[in-house]
């Protein structure tokens, strides 16, 4: 499961380390944390957490007003294995906080999926708007959540919107280097060796993939297990899955020696979502995208790709939403659209190579925000009425998303 080496060594020494080997593997198995480039072991189990307690009392609600389906559907929703959000406090507090997660997790026999989200200008100031005030207090930050780690299995999911939305994509000064914090941030969490860390890559119907990928390795991604994508967001799992191996063809196609390196940075030359031959195409037009696939046929070379990604399936069971053609305002389709489902369950058997789980990271059920920073205000420009706080549980949202299930709930 380690990295490849070329060693020359004695008969009798090498001999050794394959009994050494045979001896550990087990014990990565068993964790369900493979060594980095490595694929999840296909029955990992993931942690389930503590619901949000707004999912009890609508659970209570239902229950009383004799409507035990639904009940049952936001219940087995909760039940089901989810990310930890970690946004703000104090070096020690977060490290107290993770530690506290993490030997739950391990006392349980599963693997925590926690989210660091404490970035400075994380959000771009909109719905989730906040984070560490200064690249010091960040760096603080993270060395205290790597620390809570103490080396037990886990997967970090790092600053959600940390790359894909950066400080300059929305017209802000990047004060403190977003791009170096991550990267810091990425390495701080390798401390814990049983940690697989994942970036930021957006989703398909954002950055191309040769952008997303420059962006990736200046975060430090060959270095970690990978990156992932959807967080928070609706697209198709099918779609996340073609974008993601790109991403990683993409970052390997720039990063090959052959020939002379004449590719080597080049990630601007990669084929993505808005390619074809004939000009720009449409992104959601999945049948299009044959012609990306083709280009990395005829580009590869001897480039073979190894950086892995993982892809939140918490809400895409019906898709992405598509607003009426005149909504009154800006729609915001990301943002607490109506009638969407959960997807795929969270599991680390995916039967695709670089990809290495399916995950719950968003938690269903928890409002996007107030959805009316372009209106006037206070209402949902689409609901009509005034959307729970970003994080804060939001009833309608998530009986929806528990009823339109995609695959169903039992």
């Amino acid at each position: 499961m380690a990295r490849r080496r070329s060693f020359r060594r004695l008969l009798a020494l090498v001999s050794a380390l394959a009994t050494a080997l045979t001896a550990i593997a087990p014990l990565f198995a068993a964790s369900g944390v493979a060594a980095a480039g490595a694929n999840l072991d296909p029955n990992t189990r993931f942690y389930v957490p503590q619901p949000n307690h707004g999912a009890i009392e609508q659970i209570a609600y239902l229950t009383s007003h004799q409507q035990r389906a639904d009940a049952n559907l936001i219940r087995e929703m909760i039940a089901t294995p989810q990310a930890v959000w970690f946004t703000s406090g104090t070096p020690h507090g977060v490290q107290q906080s993770v530690k506290q997660i993490v030997q739950q997790a391990a006392g349980k026999g599963t693997v925590p999926v926690l989210v660091a989200y404490n970035v400075p200008g994380r959000d771009c100031a909109q719905y989730s708007a906040g984070g560490a005030p200064t690249g010091d207090a960040y760096k603080a930050w993270i060395d205290g959540f790597a620390a809570g780690l103490d080396n037990h299995p886990v997967i970090v999911i790092l600053e959600p919107d940390g790359l894909a939305l950066l400080p300059t994509d929305c017209g802000q000064p990047d004060t403190y280097d977003r791009v170096s914090l991550i990267n810091y941030a990425a390495h701080a969490l390798l401390r814990d060796p049983n940690a697989l860390v994942y970036l930021d890559a957006g989703h398909s119907a954002w950055h191309a993939v040769g952008d997303m990928a420059a962006r990736l390795v200046a975060g430090g991604v060959l270095d970690v297990q990978g990156f992932f994508l959807n967080v928070s967001n609706y697209r198709w799992t099918d779609y996340e899955t073609h974008f993601g191996t790109w991403i990683s063809q993409c970052i390997a196609f720039a990063n090959d020696p052959e020939e002379g390196g004449w590719r080597l940075g080049h990630y601007d030359w990669c084929a993505s979502q808005y390619f074809s031959p004939f000009g720009t195409v449409d992104p959601n037009d999945i049948s299009t995208w044959h012609y990306s696939d083709e280009w990395y046929a005829a580009n590869m070379g001897t480039a073979v790709p190894t950086v892995h990604f993982v892809i939140d399936t918490s809400r895409n069971g019906q898709g992405p939403w598509v607003p009426p053609p005149h909504p009154p305002g800006d729609a915001q389709d990301w943002c607490n659209p109506p009638d969407r489902g959960l997807g795929y369950r969270p599991t680390a058997d995916t039967g695709v190579p670089l990809l290495d789980a399916y995950l719950w990271v968003k938690i269903p059920g928890e409002s996007d925000g107030q959805c009316y920073r372009w209106t006037s205000g206070p209402l949902d420009p689409v609901r009509g009425i005034a959307d729970p706080a970003a994080g804060q549980w939001f009833p309608d949202m998530a009986l929806e998303l528990a009823r339109h299930a995609n695959p169903s709930l039992p």
